[in-house]
């Protein structure tokens, strides 16, 4: 099960990362192109909803003592599904044709610069998001390999324990076993001896 699991999650790795490249190209394409992206991206967006229902539907199966790793990950991946989701509408309405037509004005040379230096500074300070989120998901995934080992960690010490517990059972039960027949010796013993006694013998048994 938890196979399935991997596997939808590296699809949502995949599709996540795809939509977060063309929700930072949207603002700086022109009209046509850029209507054409949004239609992309929204039907990317859908199947990513999907996935992460597959993704929680296999959670659901999972034991629950081994559950708790599966629905830190699921958190995580729900906070990114929303944080895509405000980045893309950010990204809709960033340089619309009224906000072009405002900058424009009737001093199109000087409109189109602040245009130009505006596009600019939206677009590094994109790069700069993208880079920060890149840095968030590597601590964040970090943080749960970390948080995965200390489980796996408690888990086999668990079974250590309970290891542990079957072979002090198993001694006490070899114990018991030679004490009775310690005692079934003896008793055997002394059979033996009143037997030697009855057919006036010496018995030889030490």
């Amino acid at each position: 099960m938890s196979s399935d699991f991997e596997g939808y999650e590296q699809d949502f790795a995949v599709l996540t990362a795809e939509i977060t490249s063309k929700i930072a190209r949207v603002p700086r394409l022109p009209p046509d192109e850029k209507k054409q992206m949004v239609g992309h991206v929204e039907k990317q967006l859908e199947e990513a909803k999907e996935l992460l229902e597959q993704m929680d539907l296999e959670v659901r199966e999972i034991p629950p003592q081994s559950r708790g790793m599966y629905s830190n990950r699921m958190r995580s991946y729900k906070q990114e599904m929303g944080k895509l989701e405000t980045d893309f509408k950010r990204s809709r309405i960033a340089y619309s044709d009224e906000v072009r037509n405002e900058l424009l004005g009737d001093d199109g040379n000087s409109s189109e610069n602040q245009l130009i230096k505006l596009r600019e500074e939206r677009a590094h300070l994109l790069d700069n998001t993208e880079r920060l989120e890149r840095s968030s998901r590597r601590l964040e995934a970090g943080y749960q390999i970390a948080v995965e080992t200390e489980q796996i960690g408690q888990e086999m010490l668990e079974n250590l324990s309970h290891d542990r517990e079957k072979i002090q059972r198993a001694r006490e039960r070899l114990r018991e076993t030679d004490a009775n027949l310690g005692k079934s010796s003896r008793v055997l013993t002394g059979m033996l001896r009143r037997l030697a006694e009855l057919h006036g013998r010496s018995p030889a048994i030490q």
